[in-house]
């Protein structure tokens, strides 16, 4: 006999098949709107552009710079002495005035050279009348000699005389031009075109030949000169420069900002200073404008070639990385990557490429720090670089 579930029992039955229902309308749910969904969803955007300044390397004919610092000197310097003793009567110049060659400067008591002068003067006369009544008697005793009326002894005698008074007279036309010599000291002027200094006596004062300033100290800037230092190593180069003819250096202020005049260089120094291992070279300036001073501290920049045809680029494209230099470049699809470069000079806020990238190749200017490669950017146009004219 079949036995009949029971009301409790057949309750479970029911909540069990009810449950399994349950989750399985739940999975199926979940089944469809996972399906929806996953046909649903948009494909993930592409990356926008990144914004980059972008400039174009381009051949160019740069001239190749060394730079050293330096300082300026007087083309010549001459301290004004005086070379006889005496008082300081007039100073006729204006302290800081330009003056030239020759130019009277100062003059000193005349007075004691001129009295000297007088004196050696007249000796000159007096010997020339004594030789002039010496040579008279010589002619008659020659005359009377030849006629028997007087001795040959006394007339060597005679001649003897004249040659003595001959000899005096010499003397004392040179002890006139000593004078002379004297008498111009008492008048000191300029030796070279410059301009004068500090004065360092006042009228009035007893100068001598011994004091050590002088009375002023004339300078000579219009040329100048500038004695700057280079490493020894830059030798072969600048002897290269000069070889191939003058060599043209410009003079700027320490910071390179301000042209203070252009020259050519004239020299280098005829040793090498072992201990800076550096060599000196003097340029000399024409200095028209006097923008350059004695002991003015300058920047000394030197033309040692021009490099024809050289593949420049903005000195701001330039990276430094771990393994050295590098630039970003722009394929034709916008899209960056980084290359290693080998520049050479950079100045003007150009620099020259030696090896790496090839002239009419992109490069990144501005914004790298956003870039990585295979980063595809929106180009733009590079601003144009202002660098400062010195090195």
């Amino acid at each position: 006999m079949t036995e009949l579930p029971t009301p409790g029992r057949a309750r479970g039955r029911i909540a069990k098949v009810v449950g399994t229902l349950a989750v399985l309308g739940v999975c199926g749910a979940a089944a469809f709107w996972y399906v929806r969904d996953d046909k649903a969803a948009p494909a993930p955007a592409a990356p926008e552009a990144v914004p980059a300044e972008v400039a174009v390397a381009s051949p160019e004919d740069v001239p190749i710079y060394l730079f050293g610092l330096g300082t300026v000197e007087a083309f010549n310097t001459v301290t004004v002495r005086t070379q006889i003793d005496g008082e300081l009567q007039k100073v006729l110049f204006t302290e800081g005035q330009t003056v030239k060659k020759g130019d009277l400067l100062a003059v000193i008591d005349p007075r004691p050279s001129q009295a000297v002068l007088d004196e050696a003067r007249a000796k000159v006369v007096q010997d020339e009348a004594n030789l002039k009544n010496a040579q008279l008697i010589l002619e008659r005793d020659v005359q009377l000699t030849a006629k028997q009326f007087t001795t040959v002894e006394q007339t060597d005698d005679q001649r003897t005389t004249v040659q003595e008074l001959q000899g005096q007279l010499a003397e004392d036309q040179a002890a006139v031009r000593d004078a002379e010599t004297q008498l111009s000291y008492t008048q000191l002027t300029s030796p070279i075109d410059g301009r004068t200094g500090i004065r360092a006596v006042d009228e009035g004062n007893i100068v001598h030949t011994t004091d050590a300033n002088g009375i002023v100290v004339v300078t000579q800037i219009e040329p100048i000169s500038a004695i700057s230092s280079l490493s020894q190593d830059d030798l072969p180069a600048v002897r290269a420069a000069l070889k191939a003819g003058p060599v043209p250096v410009t003079a700027f202020t320490t910071d390179g900002a301000t042209n203070l005049g252009d020259g050519t260089l004239s020299l280098i120094d005829n040793e090498i200073d072992q201990a800076a291992g550096t060599i000196r070279l003097k340029s000399t300036f024409p200095n028209k404008e006097q923008l350059l001073w004695p002991g003015q501290a300058v920047q000394i920049r030197i033309l040692q070639q021009v490099a024809r045809g050289a593949t420049t680029i903005p000195s701001s494209a330039l990276q430094r990385g771990t393994d050295g230099f590098f630039v970003y470049v722009v394929d034709a699809g916008d899209v960056v990557g980084a290359r290693p470069v080998v520049p050479g000079q950079i100045a003007g806020g150009r620099a020259i490429i030696e090896r790496g990238l090839s002239a009419g190749e992109r490069v990144v200017t501005a914004g790298q720090y956003r870039l990585d490669d295979g980063v595809r950017i929106a180009p733009q146009e590079a601003a144009p670089a202002a660098g400062k004219t010195g090195g």
